[in-house]
């Protein structure tokens, strides 16, 4: 459906992506995730033709990004992170608009607007200027303008960005909703949003691909340590020396919510390493009551973390290349 090949985008000397590469199937919704400025706007701005690549390729439904640029249009839905209103037209006319600039067929217009509307959810303020709508029905009808014409690709930048939790959950629902027959790339930095809409994980930092995998690969494929939770009736003193001491564990943290009498830790440690025999013993020995032992799975937040944090280190911030895209 998607295939990116050693995608390289230069503005100036400045390298805003470098040899990305990566596939998305038919049917997937698959997460584009990265801090700001780690590239995933300029990757999706070549994705859907709206600007060139230095280098590289990228092929969508088997069309080369270069040489068939309009064909490609024609099968996209894009929402970019700035949803692109007319403020003084109401909504009705907005997306009569949108249907005529993708040249749907004119006896098939109505049908086609009243489809999106209802899929996204405004039929009820289409005749409403799009000035005074709220910021969710913005993003409603932003979403309708991709969807007209049903193409069989959507690519949305930051689709929830600005919004409040119940629009969020709103919007996440939509986009699940869509997979059913069409490909989704959501290009995103709000993690819950990865873990809970889509099937596959590109993690992006600094220009380049760091991770690709299933958000539930990815928390157990990665993390130089693994986290414990520990429940056991003493003071928290005794509980924390007990554990600290015992070999290969590298921090304790006290967590609050426990009854009176009891403290609750929770424990890292090396990752190749199991110590929760050693844990259990230490308590044992100190006369500790051990009430609680599990694991704690990572989370795609402390997998985002570790890979971004290790990219920072090695390489030469981004942000100046988009924010040098954004101004071109």
């Amino acid at each position: 459906m998607i295939e990116v090949e050693g995608l390289t985008k230069y503005f100036g000397r400045l390298a805003a992506i470098r040899d990305v590469n990566f596939r998305v199937e038919s049917g997937e919704i698959v997460g584009f995730l990265g801090p700001n400025g780690a590239g995933k706007t300029t990757t999706m701005r070549i994705l859907t033709c709206y600007t060139p690549a230095s280098g590289g390729s990228a092929k969508v439904l088997g069309m080369d990004v270069n040489n068939d640029s309009l064909k490609i249009r024609q099968q996209l839905g894009y929402l970019p992170e700035n949803v692109p209103l007319y403020d003084w037209m109401r909504v009705q006319s907005y997306l009569e608009f949108v249907a005529r600039a993708k040249k749907v067929p004119a006896r098939q217009r109505s049908s086609e607007i009243e489809r999106v509307a209802n899929a996204v959810g405004i039929d009820k303020v289409m005749g409403k200027i799009i000035r005074w709508l709220s910021k969710g029905y913005r993003q409603r009808v932003g979403l309708a303008q991709a969807l007209i014409g049903d193409p069989p690709i959507l690519i949305l930048d930051e689709p929830t960005i600005g919004l409040d939790p119940k629009q969020i959950r709103e919007i996440r629902n939509l986009i699940k909703s869509f997979s059913r027959n069409r490909t989704v790339i959501l290009s995103t930095h709000i993690l819950p949003e990865v873990s809970q809409v889509c099937d596959r994980v590109i993690i992006i930092n600094k220009g380049s691909i760091v991770a690709e995998d299933t958000p539930s690969n990815l928390t157990k494929g990665h993390g130089k340590s693994a986290r414990c939770h520990i429940v056991a009736r003493a003071p928290a003193q005794e509980v924390t020396e007990a554990v600290e001491n015992t070999p290969h564990v590298t921090g304790v943290r006290i967590m609050d919510g426990c009854a009176a009498g009891e403290t609750q830790v929770s424990v890292e440690y090396e990752a190749d390493i199991d110590v929760r025999p050693d844990l259990a013993r230490a308590l044992i020995q100190r006369n500790i009551d051990l009430l609680e032992m599990r694991s704690v799975q990572a989370s795609l937040e402390d997998v985002f973390i570790e890979l971004v944090t290790e990219e920072g280190e090695e390489s030469a911030p981004s942000d100046a290349v988009e924010q040098q895209e954004v101004a071109s």
